[in-house]
C-alpha cells in the first residue's frame, strides 16, 4: 500500500469517526436539524427507523464504523461508499445555505456544504480505489478475453488435427481391405 493511502485514508476518515461518535452518543443534539430530511427519507425507505433520533444514531454508527474501517484500510472501499451514502442526507440537513437570510450565516453554511461536497468526492475516489490491485471488473473482462482466446486455440488445434486424423483413418481403412 502506498504512503499516500496510508496517510490519506485516516485523514479522510477522522471527520467521520468523530462526527459519527458524537451523533451515535448524542443524537438529540442534531435531531431537530435532521428532521426535515430524515422524515421524507424514512417514508420512502421502510427499513430505516421512523424516529429521527434513531435514524441519526444509525447514521452516526455507520459513519463511526465506516470511518474506522477506512482509517485502518480494512474493507475501505465498501466503508467509503457507506459513509458517502450517509453524508448526502447529513449535508442536506445540516447545511441548507439556500434557506439562510443572514449573509454571514449563508456564507458559513455554503462553505460547510462545499466542504462536505469535497469530502463526498474524496469518499467516492476512495470507494473506487483498488490499491493498485486489479478491480473485479478488470479481472472478469480479462478472464473472459482469456477464455475466448483459449477457445479459439482449441478450435484451431482441433481443425488442424482433424485433417490428418481423417486422412490416417481413410488410409487405414484402405489398407485393411
Amino acid at each position: 500500500m502506498s504512503l499516500l493511502r496510508v496517510l490519506g485514508r485516516p485523514m479522510l476518515a477522522s471527520m467521520f469517526v468523530t462526527g459519527g461518535l458524537d451523533s451515535w452518543r448524542r443524537p438529540q443534539n442534531v435531531a431537530p436539524i435532521a428532521e426535515p430530511v430524515v422524515q421524507p427519507v424514512t417514508e420512502r425507505v421502510p427499513v430505516l427507523p421512523d424516529r429521527t433520533e434513531d435514524a441519526v444514531r444509525l447514521s452516526g454508527a455507520v459513519q463511526l464504523v465506516g470511518g474506522l474501517l477506512l482509517a485502518t484500510g480494512r474493507l475501505s472501499r465498501p466503508a467509503a461508499l457507506a459513509i458517502a451514502v450517509t453524508l448526502v442526507p447529513t449535508t442536506l440537513a445540516a447545511h441548507r445555505f439556500w434557506e439562510e437570510e443572514d449573509p454571514d450565516q449563508k456564507t458559513q453554511q455554503r462553505i460547510h456544504f462545499l466542504k462536505n461536497l469535497s469530502m463526498l468526492g474524496g469518499l467516492l475516489i476512495a470507494a473506487d480505489d483498488t490499491g493498485s490491485a486489479p478491480s473485479l471488473l478488470w479481472r472478469s473482462r480479462h478472464a473472459a478475453h482469456d477464455l475466448r482466446r483459449d477457445a479459439h486455440l482449441v478450435r484451431h488445434s482441433v481443425r488442424a488435427g482433424a485433417g490428418p486424423a481423417a486422412l490416417a483413418g481413410r488410409v487405414r481403412a484402405t489398407l485393411s481391405r
